[in-house]
């Protein structure tokens, strides 16, 4: 393996860590209806636990309202239940196999809470991009020390791979703070 496919390996995994914490981010409730907030919810059915959207359609028709149209009728209470014990705050109103959940607004506390879990969402992202970043540096040193490459692409590779880390943890650190500017936003 080259230092170059050590660094191209580094950005694939940064970039993975990066949509990860997008991903949890997209999951938090910040008084907008967003269909992927139930993606986190897991139902207990058919003997194993699923996420909602392999259950029921989840679609967002007004900004603060989501719909829920569960594909077997003997699930809408087991998804009824699971929502109301998941920590989003928020009770779904049954017709039929169609749930309607209305988001209420968020108040202070609850803002500065989000506010705090996106905080260490954050962090845990950053750990993540760290420690992909020190596994290249690692085995470019192992290149280094079994003579596969020199010290001059050694050094260049390293500075490479520092740019990577420092590029995603600046997007990742911009993302936060559009989404911290939308919990705060009343």
């Amino acid at each position: 393996m080259t230092s170059e496919d050590t660094i191209n390996n580094c950005n694939s995994k940064m970039k993975k860590a990066f949509d990860v914490f997008k991903h949890d981010l997209g999951s938090l409730r910040t008084g907008r209806a967003n269909a992927s907030m139930l993606d986190i919810i897991k139902v207990d059915v058919y003997g194993q636990k699923m996420p909602v959207n392999q259950l029921a359609t989840v679609s967002t028709p007004e900004p603060r309202l989501l719909t829920v149209q569960v594909w077997d009728q003997n699930n809408v209470t087991l998804i009824d239940s699971a929502i109301k014990k998941s920590n989003l705050g928020i009770n779904p109103q049954i017709d039929g196999q169609l749930m309607r959940i209305p988001i209420p607004n968020l108040n202070e506390e609850r803002r500065n809470e989000l506010k705090k879990i996106m905080g260490e969402l954050s962090e845990k992202a950053k750990v993540a991009i760290r420690n992909i970043r020190r596994e290249a540096n690692d085995k470019l040193k192992q290149d280094l020390k079994d003579k596969k490459i020199g010290e001059d692409e050694w050094k260049k590779s390293e500075k490479k791979i520092q740019n990577l880390t420092d590029s995603q943890i600046s997007e990742l650190e911009k993302k936060l703070k559009e989404k911290e500017k939308e919990i705060m936003t009343v």
